[in-house]
């Protein structure tokens, strides 16, 4: 495991609706966000030449991220990344189903926690998002969504004194929400009314999303102990909003509203602003303007290329987005309840950011994806 590599990068920039020139041969990899298989590049350089986009340079609506180190951790298909109050970053292992952990000055070593059990890894499926539960002390929680062997499900693991989650006695709070290949979903985060909010996928079975009482293309809200939260919009039902493809982004900006990023299918990579009851129209519509009785995106990339968009993390009113076949960092400026003309960073520099997550030190950390070995970088945010 190699030590934490100290850079000073300016990231290129790009907008959204700019042609983009096309990763090198072999970049992208696996299915998701419409990917086609194969090695990623790790350090493909930014695209030059006539047929290349100018980078534009970051206007008011975007926060310049400067990266300050690489975190060579010896990590393999991560997925998401949570922060204990000493900063320890807790990092889930997609395939191996693994638990690691980074711990402050460590410089770079992962140590591995131990293997979640009941995890059945295949396609996009496997060990998921990661959650910590509010508040401080011996109560509480990590939570970990992951495909098992029938389905995906939510269970969550006691906190030791030390901060270290005990693997060996896990408590499946939330089961049933539907698997395949593809479209899991599988972000999880606590909201600011101590709710757990759940991303799902529709699992290629087109009358969910649209479907009350399927868990597929959702966001549900749940109790800490898996029930449908009070006050949820449909009665005692968990789903909080309807009609979404693959939801893999969630956070709330510094007025309490909610917003998820979602795969779109060929087209239409969406940033949505999240209504109790709200339907986002897939598989009927995707995209804005003109849904009609459909809620429109507040930001839409109309090329899955530029995007797919994964973890989301909001830091005041600025939304950093990782981009899985984009291979870039988005950053949108929140106003209100829209949402500004997104920014692009680090295009292609450094291959897949699954997850983005503010570490205590008010940091964000990404989590490259696919790059064997991958890596997390530290960013630093203007202040």
């Amino acid at each position: 495991m190699a030590a934490a590599l100290a850079l000073a990068v300016s990231g290129c920039t790009g907008t959204a609706g700019t042609p983009v020139a096309p990763p090198a041969t072999g970049s992208a990899l696996a299915t998701e966000g419409g990917t086609s298989s194969g090695s990623p590049a790790t350090s493909a350089p930014p695209a030059s030449g006539p047929s290349a986009p100018r980078p534009s340079a970051p206007g008011p609506s975007a926060t310049a991220p400067r990266v300050v180190a690489r975190i060579n951790a010896n990590l393999s298909i991560p997925w998401s990344i949570v922060f204990l109050p000493d900063g320890t970053a807790l990092i889930s292992e997609r395939d191996s189903a693994l638990l690691k952990a980074v711990r402050p000055g460590a410089q770079g070593a992962a140590t591995t926690v131990g293997q979640v059990p009941g995890v059945v890894p295949g396609g996009e499926g496997g060990l998921l998002g990661l959650a910590l539960s509010p508040g401080t002390g011996s109560g509480r929680h990590l939570y970990a969504y992951f495909t098992a062997a029938s389905d995906n499900r939510i269970a969550r693991f006691r906190l030791g004194p030390d901060g270290v989650p005990d693997l060996g006695a896990p408590k499946v709070i939330f089961s049933g929400i539907p698997k395949a290949a593809t479209h899991n979903g599988g972000r999880i985060r606590f909201g600011p009314d101590g709710f757990l909010y759940v991303g799902t996928g529709d699992a290629r079975r087109s009358g969910d999303p649209q479907d009350r009482d399927a868990l597929g293309g959702k966001i549900l809200r749940l109790t800490a102990d898996g029930k449908p939260a009070p006050g949820n919009p449909f009665g005692n039902n968990p789903v909080y909003s309807l009609g979404h493809r693959n939801v893999q982004g969630l956070d709330w900006d510094s007025a309490g509203r909610l917003w998820a990023s979602e795969f779109g299918p060929d087209v239409n990579d969406e940033l949505n602003l999240i209504v109790p009851g709200g339907n986002y129209g897939w598989p009927e519509v995707t995209g804005a303007p003109h849904r009609g009785r459909f809620r429109d995106a507040a930001a839409v990339w109309p090329s899955t290329a530029d995007s797919s968009p994964s973890g989301l993390e909001i830091v005041g009113d600025t939304a950093y987005l990782g981009a899985l076949r984009g291979q870039r960092l988005w950053t949108i400026a929140l106003r209100g309840e829209t949402a500004g003309e997104p920014v692009a960073y680090f295009t292609r520099q450094y291959g897949r950011i699954r997850d983005v997550s503010l570490a205590p030190d008010g940091r964000l950390w990404a989590l490259s994806n696919g790059q064997n070995p991958d890596f997390a970088l530290v960013l630093e945010l203007p202040g």
